[in-house]
């Protein structure tokens, strides 16, 4: 399988350079391929959101290698870190950050009005096959206040698909739901991983949900312990 995710001897630090600088991260190795749907497991404080957030280009490395379908990160330039994060990675988090403001529909549209600093009908259209991929096209015209806390995490899945990244992250995605909401929010991230072939990655507190996921990554204290599959 192709890998689009590969780390090389991560390491993070805070506090660089003052008495207080803490390294959260010691020097982590890990390959995520296409195709795969995997859960990043651990207790609070072991380094998990910090990872993702590696990952997810959100924060940068202190030491070691992030690659991203084989290119380097280190030297990039913001400008690029923020177009390569944009068009290649999904992001969804715990709480679903939609803009009150603005209909599931537009909301689903804002990555693609970002990319291309204008909407489009293209955008539109894709943004609407979407929502009724996660079983919303009904609500599209709806803003969040509107919608359920599950129907709101749908439509944060949708916007996060809406320029078919090669990686999607997830964090915490069903923590704030009932179990069934959270079960119907995991079927359907694992549709996806089949249907786009990408690399899916969501850390998750819920045993269950990760011994559902083909591979299990635990880390402690900034380091990993454990792959099992």
């Amino acid at each position: 399988m192709d890998t689009i995710v590969e780390l090389k001897q991560i390491r993070k630090r805070y506090g660089e350079g003052t008495p207080v600088e803490a390294e959260v991260l010691h020097g982590i190795d890990l390959k995520i391929s296409g195709g795969e749907f995997a859960a990043l497991t651990g207790p609070s404080g072991s380094g998990k959101s910090t990872l993702l957030n590696i990952i997810g280009l959100l924060e940068r490395a202190s030491g070691g290698q992030l690659l991203i379908d084989g290119r380097d990160t280190a030297d990039l330039d913001d400008a690029t870190i923020t177009t390569l994060r944009g068009r290649s990675i999904g992001f969804i988090f715990q709480f679903h950050h939609l803009l009150p403001g603005f209909t599931a529909l537009e909301n689903v549209m804002m990555p693609s009005i970002i990319d291309a600093n204008w909407p489009t009908a293209k955008a539109q259209d894709q943004a609407l096959r979407l929502l009724d991929q996660v079983g919303l096209k009904d609500a599209a015209y709806k803003r969040p206040a509107q919608l359920s806390g599950g129907m709101q995490q749908r439509v944060a899945i949708a916007r996060a698909l809406s320029l078919s990244p090669r990686l999607i992250l997830a964090d915490e995605p069903t923590g704030n739901l009932d179990s069934h909401s959270a079960n119907d929010i995991f079927e359907l991230l694992q549709a996806v991983n089949q249907q786009q072939h990408s690399a899916c990655l969501i850390v998750t507190h819920d045993a269950r949900l990760a011994a559902r996921c083909q591979r299990q990554i635990q880390i402690e204290d900034g380091q990993l312990l454990a792959q099992t599959s």
